[in-house]
């Protein structure tokens, strides 16, 4: 903020524009109640609010406060440009956080540049803007429900039916050659994974 103070009886009161408030950040956060990222499946774009602008009298701009995404134990997070990928954190433990794009310094008021020379500083300097990136999140995954039996029983069978999962299924024995991994959403909203 460019401000003077103005009172009645301080003719020369001088600069009193505050600075403005950090812009708020990125956070990832590992938790243990959640077992998939399909809370993100749709999510294009995470933004953080803009710090507050500086006021007269001195009086700084608030802080914004940070946005904190929570993903499951286990998840890897890389940053993505173009087709190059670039390994940002693995949050293996719970409770590990990581600041994927940090908030803008918010910028400083015409009182913070007043000296002995320029006692009334007409300038206010801009904030910073804060970090933009692109990531992709991974999860090393662990089933939480495994399908063994028998060939040809009805395992890739039942995991097609109750998740979005597309596993080959065929009447002939070892169809399945690698583990297929199907989400399934219950009616309240949570999630798990079954292995077959």
């Amino acid at each position: 903020c460019t401000s003077f103070r103005r009172e009645k009886c301080v003719p020369m009161g001088g600069p009193d524009g505050g600075n403005g408030g950090r812009g708020g950040s990125i956070i990832v956060r590992a938790v243990h109640d959640q077992s998939t990222l399909i809370a993100y499946s749709h999510v294009k774009k995470v933004v953080a609010e803009d710090g507050e602008k500086g006021q007269k009298k001195n009086m700084y701009g608030r802080a914004a406060k940070n946005v904190s995404l929570d993903v499951p134990v286990g998840t890897v997070i890389f940053e993505v440009n173009g087709e190059e990928r670039t390994f940002l954190a693995d949050l293996s433990k719970e409770g590990q956080e990581f600041v994927v794009a940090k908030g803008g310094r918010g910028g400083r008021g015409n009182a913070c540049f007043t000296t002995s020379v320029i006692q009334a500083p007409k300038i206010a300097e801009n904030g910073l803007p804060g970090q933009e990136r692109m990531i992709t999140f991974e999860l090393k995954l662990l089933a939480d429900v495994g399908l063994v039996g028998m060939p040809s029983v009805g395992k890739s069978t039942i995991l097609s039916m109750i998740s979005s999962c597309k596993p080959k299924i065929g009447a002939y024995h070892f169809t399945t050659l690698s583990p297929n991994l199907g989400v399934v959403k219950t009616k309240t909203g949570d999630s798990f994974v079954i292995a077959d």
